[in-house]
């Protein structure tokens, strides 16, 4: 079941700058945009850091897809 993010989308209505929350996050801005675009789901650590940093619930944040049966 793949992970997906709103961060890009909750980030942007925030005015918060890419380049800006990567910093505050102490992670590359690289890393921040594989994470927006989902090529990699951030550690736990990161996850639980980027929910208190947006101050939201994480289930507005990553959303657990289910996988259609087959």
């Amino acid at each position: 079941m793949p992970v997906k993010n709103n961060i890009r989308k909750i980030r942007r209505e925030k005015g918060i700058k890419q380049l800006q929350m990567a910093e505050d996050l102490q992670v590359t801005r690289q890393t921040m945009t594989a994470i927006e675009n989902n090529k990699y789901n951030p550690s736990l650590e990161l996850a639980l850091k980027i929910v208190k940093y947006f101050e939201m619930p994480i289930e507005k944040i990553f959303i657990l897809e289910e996988e259609e049966e087959k």
